[in-house]
């Protein structure tokens, strides 16, 4: 009784989605961000500083989202692999996440 493996796979298919919707949202966070680090530094050119220190903040945090939302599409799809295996009886597979 052990051996065997149970899986709801709804419920994993909906995780799944769940993370590829915040992958999504992310993508389009770091686009929305590319433009205010564009119009910051627009207005940093005009003489305000400050807004270039937000620019140059923004611009560190912006490759970390774009990790982050790689690593959301890319669990989504291991998540879907998975279940895929999962119904086909595929334990190759089903090892993605041991």
């Amino acid at each position: 009784m052990a051996d065997e493996v149970f899986m709801n796979v709804p419920d994993v298919r909906n995780v799944a989605k769940t993370f590829k919707t915040i992958g999504e949202f992310l993508e389009t966070v770091i686009k929305v961000m590319e433009g205010i680090i564009m119009a910051l530094k627009a207005v940093a050119f005009m003489g305000l500083v400050g807004a270039y220190a937000v620019a140059q903040y923004l611009q560190q945090i912006k490759p970390e989202i774009k990790k982050m939302a790689d690593k959301c599409v890319e669990l989504s799809g291991d998540l879907n692999t998975s279940v895929d295996a999962f119904e086909r009886g595929d334990q190759l597979g089903a090892t993605r996440f041991y």
